[in-house]
């Protein structure tokens, strides 16, 4: 029998998640009759109501979990990926009758006074890079801790997914295709702000665990094929828009020669590059080849790109931080996947 929750009776009723969720936590924001209803139907599908552990928390301590990422609120509403992720995340702690203390700490940004002040019983820390301060303050604050993506904290739960081996996985297809003018068009690696070419020095510097480890999929897959990584054109962005890949896209379309395949860390940044070549009058993927990553608003554009379980990855880490007992400190590994669409295609010449 599946498991019940806020969803399931929320969807025998007609009602929203929140409605049932107020009926339990926060009866006097729902009328006596909805929740005279809401309990008979939890009754008869044997629910107990939100996690009693999770409950406790909420009503003992704090009552809330801190989000900790490395960006801006805004970017948080309105990157795909984000939203996704948020999105398993706030389900989970919706489903406990807890809520979500939000601090975003955008690049550059080192302070640790939001986590230090922050009334949280837990924290999820998502995207930091190396040396972060805040983390530190977040290890130093003794409350259960759950990372995604990066950077790995032996002792903790870790979830993400094998960087390197999807990177290498994104570069191969190109490859396979006969591509080997290739361009990368990377934000994340560092938090400097920095935005141009980047060298073999540089990338490797990276300070963003998961972008590193993305990159070098990406080398290593090429130089498989005999490709020289030297020789690539990589440019770097500061931030992850539309209008950054657009860029990024227009600075190695303007290479001589000009990349045949570009290979992009986000989504984003892989429609950004599609603007670019549209501006330039280039066929995709006849004259030009793109690959995105994380499967985020790529449908309706046509992109090959990487897919990763972005809602069940949030889900997940809001149920580690929910159990009630401390979770094991072991790395979870989520599935990706390559999703060919209409972006990629062999090089010209090697067309017949």
């Amino acid at each position: 029998m599946a498991k019940v929750t806020l969803q399931t009776i929320a969807d025998r009723l007609g009602v929203s998640r929140a409605t049932v969720s107020y009926a339990f936590s926060r009866p006097d924001q729902v009328s006596a009759e909805l929740r005279r209803r809401v309990m008979e139907v939890a009754d008869e599908l044997g629910y107990a109501g939100p996690n009693p552990t999770a409950r406790s928390l909420r009503l003992g301590r704090a009552g809330a979990l801190g989000l900790l990422f490395s960006e801006t609120l805004a970017y948080a509403f309105a990157d795909p990926y984000a939203v996704g992720f948020f999105q398993g995340l706030a389900t989970a702690a919706e489903d406990a009758g807890v809520g979500l203390l939000i601090l975003p700490l955008p690049h550059g940004d080192k302070r640790t006074e939001p986590v230090r002040n922050a009334v949280v019983d837990a924290f999820c820390v998502v995207s930091l890079p190396d040396g972060h301060p805040a983390l530190d303050e977040v290890l130093g604050r003794k409350l259960p801790v759950v990372v995604v993506d990066e950077p790995y904290v032996p002792g903790h739960p870790f979830l993400g997914i094998d960087e390197p081996a999807a990177g290498a996985l994104a570069a191969r297809h190109v490859l396979e295709l006969g591509h080997r003018r290739l361009g990368v068009a990377m934000v994340g690696l560092h938090d400097d702000g920095h935005i141009g070419w980047a060298d073999v020095a540089r990338q490797r510097a990276a300070t963003f665990e998961a972008m590193r480890g993305r990159r070098d999929g990406y080398q290593a897959a090429a130089e498989e094929a005999g490709v020289d990584w030297a020789g690539v054109p990589f440019y770097e962005l500061s931030r992850n828009s539309r209008e950054a890949g657009r860029q990024a896209g227009h600075a190695l379309l303007a290479r001589s020669p000009r990349p045949t395949a570009i290979l992009t860390n986000t989504d984003v940044l892989a429609l950004g590059v599609l603007d670019a070549a549209a501006d330039l009058g280039l066929d995709v993927p006849g004259e030009l080849s793109v690959v995105g990553f994380s499967d985020s608003a790529a449908q309706d554009a046509g992109l090959t790109t990487i897919r990763q379980a972005k809602q069940e990855i949030g889900a997940e880490a809001g149920r580690l931080l929910l159990a009630g007992a401390p979770a094991r400190p072991e790395r979870l590994l989520f599935p990706h996947s390559l999703i060919v669409r209409a972006s990629t295609a062999p090089p010209p010449l090697e067309r017949h």
